[in-house]
């Protein structure tokens, strides 16, 4: 029996580590990006879900969008980051989703003349901000992508893939 491929990204073993690595190094990076006033929970909750909608983690789909939610954005708008669309954010904060986009599309490693175009606008400590919390979605999209990968092996391709006649499903609201 042969199986169908798995529709969403997955990471290396060794490319894993290094995430995990780095993340736990940058404690205190990530302590401040948090703490950024100029990067409150609801920016930080669309940049997680501009990520999420390039990787296609349904798991971080779902919970990122009931985090949204609680942050204070509306179903439309979660409906529309989760769908690459960024009409219903704040105009001040487009750059920054579609540079997260950008650099999710390009696993992390954005174009540089983009990166210094973001800079311009945020600022170096605004931007180093952003970018850790780009990397801890990353980090949780590429594991819930490489469990769903796991139970799609382990199931000779019958579960965990997500997709129905070609297209990925959608996590609702």
């Amino acid at each position: 029996m042969k199986t169908r491929s798995f529709p969403r990204r997955t990471i290396g073993i060794a490319a894993l580590i290094r995430d995990t690595l780095s993340l736990i190094r940058d404690q205190k990076q990530i302590r401040r990006a948090m703490r950024n006033e100029k990067l409150p929970e609801p920016f930080r909750e669309r940049l997680m879900l501009a990520v999420t909608a390039v990787n296609k983690c349904r798991y971080c789909s779902y919970a990122h969008s009931r985090t949204a939610l609680t942050a204070g954005l509306s179903g439309k708008e979660i409906s529309e980051l989760c769908g690459g669309v960024y009409d219903s954010c704040p105009p001040e904060q487009v750059p920054a989703l579609l540079y997260a986009e950008h650099w999710a599309e390009s696993d992390g490693k954005p174009d540089e003349e983009v990166r210094r175009n973001v800079v311009d606008q945020y600022g170096e400590t605004l931007l180093a901000d952003i970018e850790v919390v780009l990397r801890m979605i990353r980090m949780g999209n590429m594991m819930g992508n490489a469990w769903d990968y796991f139970v799609f092996r382990l199931s000779f391709g019958r579960w965990g893939a997500c997709e129905t006649e070609g297209t990925a499903t959608e996590s609702r609201i």
